[in-house]
């Protein structure tokens, strides 16, 4: 069977249905809906996450077309914990979420979806399980949760999620933007015709696909690499163009994960890189005014209260970084030094240049060193 032209069919299926923001992401949904034929081969599957600002936007619609060309797919609204863990315990099924951020903004004493977070944060890996006490002597039983899993949701879901998943930017259709009508009556016979040729493609390749190490474009790594590698296999398996096609939807992930607001976490490093500058040490008091002082940034209004010292203190310890004293000119302050907060910069700030909320500038104006070369710009280099 020609993996190729198969794979060209169901993207042509797709196509037909749902206005993406570009193409580049009707390719990611094809290579996905074939991965999950493969699921029981492979070590990894990376959720793909359908998500957008409002209603009405399509993402209900990319499951409603996965359920048809996925195996054993299970479109869940309102999902039974305990019965998705007992199906996944006897079959491979494709578990198809739709309104997913009710299931990460219900919190307190009425939180009936403890082990649905659970489930989706650990099963993206194989051999995943979560342990549950079941029957009348509370017994203690490990359930697999190893699953290909598609999410459609209003907003954007946790890092734990977002990290492992291949997000979809879904929006709503302009008026320009022309489909076919979706009937499931009218189109369910050709999508699960595509469904078989799919299961039928994958049997003969895999386990290939399972145990080849494709080679990952410049840029995916860590996780990134961890979402993307299934997929790029089933693009080489495939052939024609797909193996490119998919490595230039994977940059283009990555990009747009670079693109993606930061945490409060890096932004304060950011900032914090900015105002040091050639600056070896700085007080606290200074470090605050400075930072509250940066306009459209979150430090003046925290919860209707500006970053005090305790708050700086507090943000950065978590990165090792603590307050000491430091000379400021013939006098002593409460402050930060530059070569505390040097190996923070260097982990958690991956750019190329220092960057920060008001300037970007090449680190081979560094001013520190004036491009001459020194430890900070040097690893700023060799990143």
């Amino acid at each position: 069977m020609d993996g190729a032209a198969l794979l060209d069919e169901v993207h042509a299926f797709i196509k037909r249905f749902i206005a993406f923001p570009s193409p580049g992401f009707i390719d990611t949904v094809t290579l996905w809906a074939a991965h999950a034929h493969m699921v029981e081969y492979l070590h990894t599957t990376p959720r793909l996450a359908a998500l957008s600002p409002e209603p009405e936007s399509g993402k209900t619609r990319v499951l409603e077309v996965l359920e048809l060309l996925t195996p054993g797919a299970m479109l869940i609204f309102s999902p039974s914990v305990a019965a998705i863990f007992r199906k996944l315990a006897q079959d491979q099924v494709t578990l198809l979420f739709d309104e997913v951020d009710t299931v990460f903004t219900t919190r307190g004493k009425d939180d009936q979806n403890e082990d649905l977070r659970a489930l989706l944060n650990a099963g993206y890996r194989r051999g995943a399980a979560i342990p549950r006490c079941v029957g009348p002597k509370h017994e203690v039983q490990d359930f697999q949760v190893f699953a290909a899993v598609a999410l459609a949701g209003i907003g954007d879901l946790p890092d734990t999620i977002t990290t492992r998943a291949i997000v979809i930017p879904m929006r709503r259709r302009s008026a320009s933007e022309r489909i076919e009508q979706f009937r499931l009556r009218m189109h369910e016979p050709e999508g699960h015709k595509l469904r078989d040729q799919l299961a039928g493609w994958a049997e003969s390749v895999a386990a290939a696909v399972g145990e080849a190490w494709p080679e990952l474009p410049e840029g995916v790594t860590d996780r990134r690499a961890e979402a993307w590698e299934p997929l790029i296999a089933v693009a080489d398996a495939a052939g024609g163009t797909w193996p490119d096609r998919a490595r230039v939807a994977a940059v283009a992930d990555v990009a747009a994960t670079m693109d993606r607001a930061p945490t409060l976490g890096i932004r304060l490093l950011s900032d914090l890189r900015h105002i040091f500058k050639e600056k070896e040490a700085i007080s606290t008091d200074e470090i605050l005014k400075t930072l509250n002082a940066i306009e459209e940034s979150p430090w003046g209004d925290l919860r209707g209260k500006p970053l005090d010292a305790r708050g700086l203190a507090r943000r950065l310890k978590k990165y090792g970084v603590t307050p000491k004293n430091v000379r400021i000119g013939v006098s002593i302050s409460k402050g930060y030094g530059r070569e505390d907060l040097f190996d923070a910069w260097t982990r958690y700030l991956p750019s190329h240049h220092i960057t920060s909320a008001t300037s970007a500038t090449s680190v081979t104006d560094c001013p520190r060193c004036a491009g001459e070369g020194c430890q900070w710009c040097t690893a700023e280099r060799n990143r």
